[in-house]
């Protein structure tokens, strides 16, 4: 099994390793069962906090695994302690495992010890998990959220630089599956945006939080910036975006690759390692510059950049200066 790549910068600015959360949605199996595979992994013992929502306590932290139904899941809220025990609502959440997804969420990991996910996504898939190309009412998706090396305005830009300048290779390096691509929650920065963050020399974080907004009020971006943003700045962003589904926490939320759980091909250390190219651009200024540099002079007045274009040149410039 191949190990996780490790980025360029692998320690925070207090000395401590990086970590990193991932979620991976799927469905063919039973919160039940999934959550066992994942205490046969990682340790601890799985328990129903409601039949719609269970917990494995590991020694590397809690694991979440829940049925993505928010319907289902506030039935199971409204039985409160009698959850466990109201029969028709279990069977339920059983029916419902196969046709709604069911999301594993994993406790923040650091980022030089994650091999043990590669195993948990055999164990899943061996139970029988289904993913995205099995379903035909959702499109499952896998969301890395990775700390970053510290929360200084020019480390956040580099990266949401790099994101923008790789985004639409990276559609194409992860492949992403046609009815994510259409749908809402995975879209990519506008062009005019990603033309606005590559014009920045320097900038601060107020300004970047704002602009942002201005340009992406919304959670469903591929790369979604207002969890950072609402753990730095929490007042300013709710100002904004009174959505209540925002939740701080001091990481990138990016959601583009997909969650082919049951293809013996697919590995989570293969969109990890696609992600690392955005790791590996941010931490390098000069050569961001240098193809911000050309994205700048790729761009064409009212056509703006041509995409196939952009792609192919960002494969071959991602070889020779970054491979």
């Amino acid at each position: 099994m191949p190990s996780f790549a490790r980025p360029p910068r692998l320690q925070k600015a207090s000395g401590e390793v990086r970590r990193v959360g991932f979620e991976f949605e799927f469905s063919g199996i039973d919160v039940a069962t999934a959550a066992e595979a994942v205490a046969r992994v990682f340790g601890g013992s799985p328990y129903a906090k409601s039949p719609a929502r269970w917990q494995v306590e590991s020694p590397r932290g809690d694991f979440k695994i829940e049925i993505d139904w928010q319907f289902l899941q506030q039935l199971a809220a409204d039985q409160g302690e009698h959850a466990n025990a109201e029969a028709w609502l279990d069977s339920l959440s059983q029916a419902a495992s196969y046709v709604v997804p069911i999301e594993v969420v994993s406790p923040p990991l650091a980022m030089d010890d994650l091999d043990k996910l590669g195993e948990l996504i055999v164990a899943l898939r061996d139970a029988g998990a289904q993913g995205t190309d099995e379903s035909f009412i959702a499109a499952y998706g896998t969301h890395i959220n990775p700390e970053l090396p510290d929360h200084e305005p020019t480390t956040i830009l580099h990266y949401m630089q790099a994101y923008a300048l790789l985004q639409w290779w990276l559609v194409r390096a992860h492949d992403v599956d046609k009815t994510r691509r259409v749908s809402p929650y995975i879209d990519l920065y506008p062009e005019s945006y990603v033309r606005q963050l590559v014009a920045y020399d320097e900038v601060t974080l107020e300004q970047l939080i704002d602009d942002y907004l201005a340009a992406n009020p919304t959670r469903n971006r591929a790369l979604d910036m207002l969890p950072l943003f609402a753990e730095l700045d929490a007042e300013r962003v709710r100002a904004e975006l009174d959505d209540s589904k925002i939740k701080a926490r001091p990481t990138l939320h990016y959601r583009l690759p997909n969650c082919r759980i049951n293809e013996p091909n697919w590995s989570l250390q293969t969109d990890w390692q696609i992600w690392c190219q955005v790791e590996q651009l941010a931490s390098r200024p000069r050569a961001l510059q240098e193809l911000a540099q050309a994205f700048q002079a790729a761009d064409r007045p009212v056509l703006g950049v041509a995409r196939q274009p952009w792609i192919t040149k960002v494969d071959t410039w991602l070889n020779e200066n970054l491979g």
